[in-house]
């Protein structure tokens, strides 16, 4: 078969490209939707991503089989905001707050994060966010209490979770059957 002649898989476009059909356009028009012609482009699924509204699109394999479908998953902008946040959160500058304040901050922003980007596999989002606010509260306990080191012994997992109350995102992936994939 003719490479030009070969399916390549769906084309996907983010929004109305400037070449599109003038009843593209007026659909556009008709339902007050502007379109920002820098940042819209084709993409061909599943050859290829795209970032939107913080997750990005595109081939997704299955842990269980291996087999390939397209999918969403957290985007890494959006991950990388979230650790930047979460640093703001548990900056030297914060240690005149009670560590239950601190834990407050970061259970809300984890909640409202964890409950927005829940489609897709998510649980190496998770784990990466998990892993960065509890090394964060242990650096931010450990600079609160003048304790050297980096605090795992002094502070472990059970006790940022149990103990603080700090959110766990990973077993949330347990009740997200979209979760698993």
């Amino acid at each position: 078969m003719p490479k030009s002649a070969r399916f390549e898989g769906p084309r996907v476009s983010r929004a109305c490209e400037p070449w599109k059909p003038p009843s593209m356009r007026r659909i556009m028009e008709r339902l007050k939707l502007t379109v920002n012609e820098e940042k819209t482009h084709l993409c061909e699924i599943p050859r290829e991503r795209f970032d939107f509204l913080g997750y990005t699109f595109g081939r997704c394999y299955s842990r269980k089989d291996g087999h390939a479908y397209i999918g969403t998953r957290p985007s890494r902008k959006s991950i990388k905001r979230m650790v930047a946040s979460v640093s703001e959160v548990t900056d030297r500058r914060m240690g005149l707050l009670d560590a239950e304040e601190i834990v407050g901050r970061l259970n809300r922003k984890l909640t409202g994060w964890a409950n927005y980007f829940c489609l897709g596999p998510v649980r190496p989002a998770y784990h990466l966010v998990d892993d960065h606010v509890r090394q964060r509260l242990r650096r931010w306990l450990c600079k609160k209490h003048k304790v050297r080191g980096r605090g795992g012994r002094r502070y472990p997992n059970e006790y940022l979770h149990e103990g603080l109350g700090l959110v766990h995102l990973a077993p949330r992936t347990h009740n997200l059957p979209w979760a698993k994939a």
